[in-house]
């Protein structure tokens, strides 16, 4: 055989044994990865279990959940008394009501008075999302007892009531830019400030979507409130 055709298939043989070691190498390396990460998996898996059974945490989780518990029993018993919604209530009805509860907002208002339907749209808003508070409408022509005695002389009038004594009233819509295209979040900062309401906590979840509750435009040529 040729001195230099033997060479070089030695060569070659030598090459393709390194090759070989080379890939056995890489192999053994994969399959050390492998145990490696599936060994951290099972102490991962360990270290969950062991959290899991610690006492702390066992104690934080059922805070939480009495938490939880104690806050659906009160919005339970709130709704049980109206709050959550905006109601219609009569002149018979207003006292248990207006006393039944810690903090109770009343519009007074006129069925054919612009401004009040404005006054509506915005309080049916606020109802669901200011759940602590009861929201009703009472009508002042079929209330005349109840006007007289809250000395109201204009509407819409929107009166804040605080364990059944009114504290505070809203009249027209001086207190809100004194024009009617305002928007429920300028009439919940006048409730807030009023301290009748509570702020939201998480104002991701609002109740009502601010843009379905603007209120619509009356013409200019309307005065700024409507006489009774």
């Amino acid at each position: 055989m040729d001195p230099d055709s033997v060479k070089s298939t030695l060569s070659n043989l030598a090459f393709g044994n390194v090759m070989a070691a080379a890939a056995r190498d890489y192999q053994k390396e994969l399959v050390a990865q492998e145990k490696s990460i599936a060994a951290s998996s099972v102490n991962a898996e360990v270290d969950l279990d062991e959290l899991m059974d610690d006492p702390e945490l066992e104690r934080l989780h059922a805070d939480r959940i009495a938490s939880l518990k104690k806050e659906a029993e009160k919005r339970q018993e709130l709704k049980m008394q109206g709050h959550g919604e905006y109601r219609e209530i009569t002149e018979a009805d207003f006292l248990g009501e207006v006393t039944g509860s810690e903090k109770v907002i009343c519009h007074f208002y006129h069925r054919e008075f612009y401004r009040c339907k404005i006054v509506d749209k915005h309080l049916k808003g606020l109802a669901s999302a200011h759940f602590k508070t009861k929201f009703l409408k009472l009508d002042a022509e079929n209330a005349p007892f109840f006007v007289s005695k809250l000395g109201i002389k204009t509407l819409p009038c929107v009166i804040l009531f605080r364990k059944g004594i009114a504290t505070d009233r809203l009249v027209g819509f001086q207190d809100l830019g004194g024009k009617d295209d305002f928007t429920t979040k300028t009439l919940e900062k006048f409730l807030l400030n009023k301290g009748i309401i509570e702020a939201i906590k998480d104002e991701d979840t609002d109740d009502y979507d601010e843009s379905r509750h603007r209120s619509v435009r009356q013409s200019s040529t309307n005065p700024d409130s409507d006489s009774d």
